[in-house]
């Protein structure tokens, strides 16, 4: 016998959400029906068909990410917060703009989580935010889409992981590719047997940053809630090469390269080679270029080994573009066969091993990879709609918080790595450091007190 299907509100937010994924699909790549635009379809779909967002942490990379939910035709951006006003003004009128109603401004995103009308948290704030945010979001009965790295730890890594599990919410990490198609594509090309078994990976990041110079301590500027942007990490005095993009190369706040963009590849590569945790962590590197302030590697190689009898490398070099096979960032399967590369879009080349080229899938779309704030907006909404799908319909999440932490270990082993003598053994079941008391000390940070993150 059949049992009559629910017409709950919750039912009927999902099956009108359903049906409008074929019209998201045409949004996110770029287009929509003749006659309509971006504000079109907002006004089609009610206000309480959708899934509501706040924003937290909107300058340059948060920005775009708030335009580009604020695109979905399933989703309206509620709220922003940024101890930034001035970003926060932006990101405002900018999403007024595409959804015709202007999100609330909520300096302090605590704040916002209090709105029992919010369903999820997107965190693009600077990495030493990343997991306390999503950690207070979860615990308020938010989903959380949280941009990479997803902890600023590996300590922080397993609080997530450990608060999913008990709270039950849906929480994305922001490795899109994972949702690239043609980058899918070549993975699947990896594992159905194209080029035999793969058994090494080379990824890479190139670029050319200029220096931060040496900072001067300075008054706090009036536009910014300093005390909110530190949060949980101590405190320290402000000065005036931290901000807004410099905290990635202060161990205080941010991760260096292998994190900030190293995360991406070795996400791909864990993938392809279908591992978890590796036995062996090997690094090099430091700050060559400049003699400044920045703190973490502008050149680095990161090697894993895992149990499975295969290995992997990243290269990370800040200030010195030159590419790799072509391309500023990718990754390189090498197989008993041949091998499969992935450039820097959602492109992919196969090769045999007399290095002739057997396949090629191209991507139309224009990708930048050195383009902090939107590289992707098209691609990236599949990961969003992946995203609304795991919390609507309970779909398997292309990176879940699991897999996202598992990737995101890899890098912070290789900084651990780096900065305690340049070489770890690691426990192939948990990703944990063995006999190493120096390493073990960052395997977490301190925090200010009364900020730290618990389950």
């Amino acid at each position: 016998m059949d049992t009559p299907q629910s017409t709950s509100p919750d039912n009927a937010r999902r099956t009108f959400i359903k049906k409008t994924i074929t019209a998201t699909a045409v949004l996110s790549a770029g287009g929509v029906l003749p006659g309509f635009s971006a504000r079109s379809y907002a006004r089609i779909l009610g206000a309480n068909e959708k899934v509501r967002v706040g924003m937290m942490g909107v300058n340059s990379r948060g920005l775009a990410l708030a335009g580009n939910f604020a695109l979905q035709p399933n989703c309206e951006v509620i709220s922003v917060s940024d101890v930034d006003s001035r970003a926060a003004d932006k990101c405002l009128a900018t999403v007024e703009r595409i959804q015709q109603s202007k999100p609330k401004n909520q300096p302090d995103f605590r704040k916002a989580l209090e709105d029992k009308d919010l369903d999820a948290l997107v965190i693009a704030a600077p990495d030493h935010w990343h997991a306390p945010a999503a950690i207070l979001a979860s615990k308020a009965g938010k989903h959380v889409y949280l941009e990479k790295p997803c902890s600023h730890n590996p300590h922080e890594g397993e609080l997530l992981v450990a608060v999913a599990k008990n709270y039950k919410n849906v929480i994305q990490m922001g490795n899109q590719r994972r949702s690239w198609p043609n980058v899918a594509q070549a993975i699947q090309e990896v594992h159905s047997g194209a080029i035999g078994r793969p058994y090494f990976v080379k990824g890479w990041y190139t670029n050319n940053r200029p220096s931060i110079g040496i900072g001067k301590e300075a008054p706090v500027p009036a536009w910014l809630n300093y005390d909110l942007w530190q949060g949980p990490a101590p405190r320290r005095a402000f000065k005036d090469n931290i901000l807004h993009y410099n905290w990635h190369w202060f161990w205080h706040w941010g991760t260096g390269e292998a994190l900030n963009n190293g995360t991406h590849m070795l996400d791909l590569m864990r993938w392809g080679l279908g591992v978890t945790y590796p036995t062996k962590v090997t690094s090099s590197g430091g700050r060559y270029r400049y003699k400044d302030d920045w703190q973490t590697p502008d050149t680095q190689v990161i090697s894993l080994e895992f149990p499975n009898n295969t290995a992997m490398t990243w290269e990370g070099r800040s200030c010195n573009g030159r590419t790799v096979e072509g391309t500023s960032v990718g990754v390189i399967f090498y197989g008993e066969t041949g091998s499969v590369l992935i450039e820097s879009g959602n492109s992919y080349k196969v090769f045999d091993l007399e290095n002739k080229l057997v396949k090629a899938v191209k991507n139309d779309l224009v990708i930048d990879p050195r383009n902090r704030m939107d590289p992707s907006q098209a691609l990236d909404a599949i990961h969003i709609q992946n995203f609304f799908d795991g919390i609507k319909e309970g779909t398997a999440l292309a990176s879940d918080i699991v897999g996202g932490h598992q990737s995101t270990l890899l890098a912070q082993l290789g900084n651990i790595a780096l900065r305690s003598g340049g070489m770890l053994t690691i426990d192939p079941a948990n990703g944990h450091i063995k006999n190493n008391p120096e390493a073990q000390k960052l395997w977490q940070r301190d925090y200010q007190k009364g900020w730290e993150p618990t389950v």
